[in-house]
């Protein structure tokens, strides 16, 4: 074993010398600048509607612009819109375009795109499981289940440079909304022409950084710099190649090996080895991510709260986010992670603090109540993508549910595959889920688990007491009081437990010291426009 290890450890110091010696040939000079950059899934969809993951959101912020962005530093700025206007009574919001912005084939970009997007992305026949997180807009639910018409949806387009939308209730956070892929533009001539294969390779047509040149399923996506783009002279980089590795260590063998510049991971028990020999390119900071598992709510076992608490209480979340991810982790025993700005500290559950040998007792005490024990095992399935780090946790949460008898079974996939189970509607035990902020804001969090937000509440969890909490919060104008409301359902949320809350994620990046510009935040957001290679 030892000999084993050891030789393992020498090759990995031979692809450290080799990552040197190609960063030595990178040295000279070069007519392209191309950030490698890998990526932790295969994108299901470059079509904006279609898609839910961060990482797919990633490459989407590459070929769009929305009417407002995030820089390098996760700031909000002005995006396709130059200013904005807020109506006296916070219902009304009026964005002024630029005139200059272009799409990539030359055509202006149009308050009129903006409505077309807005139109398709909540008509039901889209089929946008994303769509929820813009019901601030006026009869935006009502539109997305069937209720009225698309034409009845709040946004118009009075003149070419003029983007107006009515909210379903005053909604402070919109801007920062707005950043998200379910708000970019369309060329709606290409997706008429096309139909859906419109987001394909020569045929996308997008008003982003950059274009997308290239795909290569389970290989590469390769992006080129959008001349046409409003801001093209200030983006550094000529070109930006995505490569989907859903496997950590293979992309941590690529970026030692020179063939990354950056990648967005790091299988857990190479944690040391990194911390060890990667020095500043290994960047791990706080995050607005919640790691979860989700339990269905609408069939037996699962469907009794008792049942999903017990299976709560025993997990070791510091073993969890210590050992098993090596300090990339923190323990999580809020729904909401830490750091939202007016809403910190997030409510935890009430038995944080207990000692883990009285939540044991109460655990098997609920599974009593519920019809388990002994004589009678819960049995589950479990479903996770592959990645080792998701595995290792699976497992070891399947011990420690070992202490009150329940039995596991584990069915794993790709990531593509574990998404599209997700948004399939179809019945499952227990499932490996998260969160990453598409704002900040406690909101982007809670909404998850209202009975309404089909495409997103994967839990199927129902229950009045909360939606009328969520309800009354939108209703609230007044800040701070909307924030203790919020407080009040993530409080319900923890309760009855949809969600097995486990941990809030840091951001762990490698990063080599090529690359300029690309700095730490809160949403680990790090736009290509901003980026630029050292020779």
């Amino acid at each position: 074993m030892r000999a084993a290890r050891g030789g393992y450890v020498l090759l990995r110091c031979l692809f450290i010398a080799l990552a040197s010696v190609t960063a030595c040939a990178s040295a000279q000079p070069s007519s392209t600048a191309v950030w490698r950059r890998g990526e932790t899934m295969e994108p299901s969809s470059f079509d904006p509607h279609k898609v839910s993951t961060v990482a797919e959101g990633r490459v989407l912020d590459e070929l769009y612009e929305g009417l407002t962005v995030y820089d390098g530093e996760g700031r909000l700025r002005p995006g396709v819109a130059a200013s904005w206007d807020v109506s006296a009574d916070a219902m009304t919001y009026t964005f002024h375009l630029r005139p200059e912005a272009r799409w990539s084939n030359g055509d202006p970009v149009t308050a009129e795109d903006f409505a077309y997007a807005f139109r398709r992305l909540m008509d039901p026949a889209t089929g946008a499981k994303y769509a929820s997180i813009l019901y601030t807009v006026k009869n935006a639910q009502a539109v997305n289940t069937g209720g009225l018409p698309v034409a009845a949806l709040g946004v118009s387009a009075p003149d070419a440079h003029t983007f107006v939308i009515a909210l379903e209730h005053p909604a402070s956070y919109l801007p920062a909304q707005l950043t998200h892929f379910t708000a970019l533009p369309l060329h709606r001539a290409e997706i008429e022409r096309w139909g859906d294969g419109f987001a394909r390779p020569g045929r996308m047509v997008t008003n982003g950084p950059f274009t997308l040149a290239a795909y290569v399923p389970h290989d590469r996506i390769e992006m080129r710099r959008n001349r046409l783009f409003r801001e093209a002279a200030q983006v550094a980089l000529d070109a930006e190649v995505f490569y989907p590795l859903e496997d950590a260590s293979a992309g941590l063998r690529r970026y030692l090996a020179g063939e990354l510049d950056s990648f967005p991971g790091v299988p857990v028990d190479e944690i040391a080895f990194a911390r060890a020999h990667l020095g500043r390119e290994l960047h791990i900071a706080p995050s607005l991510g919640s790691y979860f598992y989700a339990f269905d709510c609408r069939e037996p076992p699962f469907d009794d709260a008792r049942v999903r608490n017990a299976l709560a209480l025993v997990v070791d979340r510091d073993f969890l986010a210590g050992t098993i991810w090596g300090g990339t982790m923190r323990p999580g025993f809020s729904f909401v992670p830490p750091g939202i700005p007016g809403y910190d500290p997030p409510t935890t559950a009430t038995w944080k603090d207990d000692s883990r040998f009285s939540r044991e007792d109460e655990a098997r005490r609920l599974l009593a109540e519920a019809g388990y024990g002994r004589d009678r095992p819960l049995r589950l399935t479990f479903r996770t993508n592959q990645s080792e780090n998701h595995r290792q946790t699976a497992v070891a949460i399947a011990d420690m549910w070992r202490v009150l008898g329940v039995e596991t079974e584990f069915i794993v996939t790709d990531a593509a595959t574990h998404y599209a189970f997700l948004a399939s509607d179809k019945p499952y035990d227990v499932i490996r889920s998260g969160w990453f902020a598409d704002f900040a804001d406690a909101e982007n969090y809670l909404f998850l688990a209202e009975s309404g937000n089909r495409g997103l509440n994967y839990a199927h969890f129902s229950d009045p007491g909360y939606d009328a909490l969520m309800r009354a919060a939108r209703a609230e104008g007044d800040d701070a009081k909307r924030e203790a409301i919020l407080h009040r359902a993530e409080a319900i949320l923890l309760a009855k437990e949809p969600f097995l809350v486990l941990m809030s994620y840091e951001a762990v990046n490698l990063v080599s010291p090529r690359l300029k510009g690309w700095s730490e935040n809160i949403l680990d957001h790090h736009p290509g426009r901003y980026v630029s290679l050292s020779p």
